[in-house]
């Protein structure tokens, strides 16, 4: 019998095992870039866990081992920032990344009242923006970063959930 996939909230320990993964994923941004000094790279341990106080850090974890990884922050007009949303390789395509947005938007949504959601993509990074689409998020602008990277902003307002038939009925 095969392990599942579970998302939560990470731990202070999880530190490392994202730093890990993240240096894996960003690998091809940075080779886009042409900087391997982009703060994906770069990124401490100690700013990471300033991040995870700071903000919700989200993992997906496979048994033990990290496999995917999102971060996200509200701000005081309820715009929520999401990055950082990061898979394994080997476990790309397979819904997982769509799983970690879902899941960050709605505990964004219930745990700071987020009414918007906003990320960036680069814009040769044309599977992560089918997913963006895919889920929602719509093109807002775009920023010429060097000759060879454009990073693209992309927002999603947050659905209203309807209201129980009981309170429908008597609005």
């Amino acid at each position: 019998m095969g392990m599942s996939v579970t998302i939560d909230r990470a731990a202070e320990q999880d530190a490392e095992q994202i730093l890990k993964l993240q240096y894996l994923c960003y690998q091809a941004e940075a080779e886009l870039a042409g900087d391997y000094q982009i703060d994906a790279l770069t990124q401490t341990a100690g700013e990471l866990r300033a991040e995870m106080r700071a903000g919700l850090v989200l993992v997906a974890r496979l048994g033990t081992e990290v496999v995917g990884s999102v971060r996200g922050t509200v701000d005081a007009d309820g715009t929520a920032s999401i990055g950082r949303l990061i898979v394994h390789p080997r476990m790309q395509r397979h819904g997982l990344g769509g799983r970690l947005l879902d899941r960050i938007e709605h505990r964004l949504a219930a745990e700071a009242d987020a009414a918007r959601y906003r990320l960036h993509s680069g814009q040769r990074g044309e599977g992560n923006l089918r997913l963006y689409r895919r889920l929602g998020y719509a093109p807002v602008a775009t920023e010429h970063l060097s000759r060879q990277l454009n990073v693209i902003t992309l927002e999603k307002i947050r659905a209203q959930q309807p209201l129980p038939q009981t309170l429908a009925a008597s609005a």
